[in-house]
């Protein structure tokens, strides 16, 4: 029978439909991956295992060769590079997922048996890792398995695939690794899956990613807290300083106020390719709140194309047991998400500059400790770029539908290793949806959305091994 890209298609998505989706997720799930936890040698034990009793014995079957380089960060994640050369000759496809999860949360999930056993409700598999990541690169290492078998035993393009295992601790290690070691990690464009779709049923791509710096803004007045009948009206209370600072921010509505700190202009290749993206959150998902938010934004301008501060947690006095007592500091949690082209040194002095224009001159900005700084780099790959305009078409092709493409998507990941390390245009598709519960109990992924992901996948692999429409090459 003649090989064809209808046949690899199907190919792939016998892959759900006979189980065995499920079953390799079951085995890959049961092993605790838990980056949070490191350097506790368990967890990091745990993440070698991950590596080298699925990953390397996965990708070898595919006539993969592997290499696990140790991280040069004491105390992380090793990392995998699976590696298949047809020919020099041909495009080098970089894939990228990440074994590693968020802590488990064991006590309070309410499917199945906790975290580290799926469970299966209806269309959903639950277990920590299915959506975020586990789940979405197991879909693209089955998709290139099937065009292997379609094509007996050929792709048609070069592959390398990484797998790490500690993106949920920040990547501590990675740039630095594929750095030293460049040439093995070189490639034409990245093609990879993390975070969730627009739409449950749209298919989309995400040509980078948002920035993110954590910060603390500080008001520390005096030691220990005094009583609020005798010292009221005479001390200053630290909660109100602070407040009055956050809300000069962002106003009322959600609008961020400081100048310095909103994006770079949103460029017409942005504004037309986020012109129909409407945002789902699925049928567990919260409303979108029209009304917050700066004005004259769509909401996937808001979250797509513009910088947004966020207070992640604010702190005063002694909450859950309050006391009689004016307390004696005030501490919120902030944060910054930025898009591409926003200067990231500019943001501290920045904001600085602002509060002490304010009169808000008790606030002291206070960045986090290195070790957990939280910071990721912004990066984008233009919407208009040939790599993007090549794997659109071939999406397009394989659902009948246009997808959305998202100049960056809303979270962080380590896209600028990619970007401006080894110098790649970067394609996301991503293959969960909005209320997956990553990062949370009862984490799940869709089996109707995999089938159709894993699908797309075969397709494009298959168009890219077919060579017509292909990006010239650097």
């Amino acid at each position: 029978m003649t090989a064809s890209r209808s046949g690899a298609v199907e190919r792939a998505g016998k892959y759900i439909d006979s189980g065995q989706f499920e079953a390799d997720l079951a085995e890959r799930v049961a092993v605790r991956t838990e980056s949070q936890n490191f350097p506790d040698p368990t967890a990091v034990a745990e993440c070698h295992r991950y590596l080298g009793e699925h990953m390397k014995p996965a990708f070898e079957a595919m006539g993969f060769t592997t290499h696990t380089y140790d991280n040069p960060f004491p105390g992380q994640g090793p990392i995998l590079l699976a590696t298949r050369i047809e020919d020099p000759k041909l495009p080098t496809v970089l894939g990228y997922g990440h074994g590693d999860v968020v802590r488990g949360m064991d006590e309070q999930w309410t499917k199945g048996k906790g975290p580290w056993i799926t469970a299966r409700d209806g269309d959903r598999l639950y277990g920590r890792g299915t959506a975020d990541n586990k789940g979405q690169h197991a879909l693209n290492m089955a998709a290139l398995s099937a065009i292997l078998a379609e094509r007996g035993g050929s792709l048609g393009f070069n592959v390398k695939f990484i797998v790490e295992t500690g993106e949920e601790a920040g990547s501590k290690g990675l740039k630095e690794l594929v750095r030293a070691n460049a040439a093995d990690f070189a490639a034409d464009v990245l093609i990879a899956s993390d975070g969730p779709r627009v739409r449950q049923d749209r298919p989309t791509m995400a040509l980078g990613c948002r920035g993110a710096m954590n910060f603390d803004l500080v008001v520390d007045l005096r030691e220990g807290g005094h009583h609020s009948g005798n010292w009221g009206g005479l001390i200053a209370n630290p909660g109100f300083i602070l407040a009055h600072a956050l809300a000069s921010i962002v106003g009322p509505k959600g609008e961020l106020l400081v100048e310095s700190l909103k994006a770079p202009t949103m460029s017409k290749a942005v504004k037309d390719a986020l012109f129909d993206v409407e945002i789902d959150g699925g049928d567990k998902g919260p409303s979108i709140d029209a009304w917050w938010g700066d004005a004259g934004l769509t909401p996937a301008e808001r979250v797509y194309g513009a910088n947004t501060f966020n207070i992640l947690a604010f702190t005063t006095g002694t909450p859950g047991r309050p006391v009689n007592a004016i307390p004696p500091k005030a501490v919120a949690n902030c944060q910054l998400r930025f898009i591409a082209g926003t200067r990231t040194e500019h943001i501290i002095p920045a904001l600085e500059a602002h509060l002490a224009a304010g009169g808000h001159t008790l606030v002291k900005v206070r960045p986090p400790p290195p070790s957990n700084d939280g910071t990721f780099a912004a990066t984008r790959t233009e919407p208009d770029h040939p790599w993007a305009a090549f794997v659109t078409g071939s999406l397009r092709r394989s659902s009948n539908i246009k997808p959305a493409i998202i100049p960056s998507m809303g979270g962080s990941i380590c896209n600028d290793i990619f970007t401006d390390d080894l110098g790649l245009p970067t394609i996301w598709i991503p293959h969960s949806y909005a209320s997956c519960s990553q990062h949370w109990p009862d984490e799940h992924i869709l089996l109707p959305l995999s089938r159709s992901a894993i699908q797309l996948m075969a397709g494009l692999y298959w168009d890219i091994g077919a060579g017509e429409g292909l990006p010239p090459r650097a």
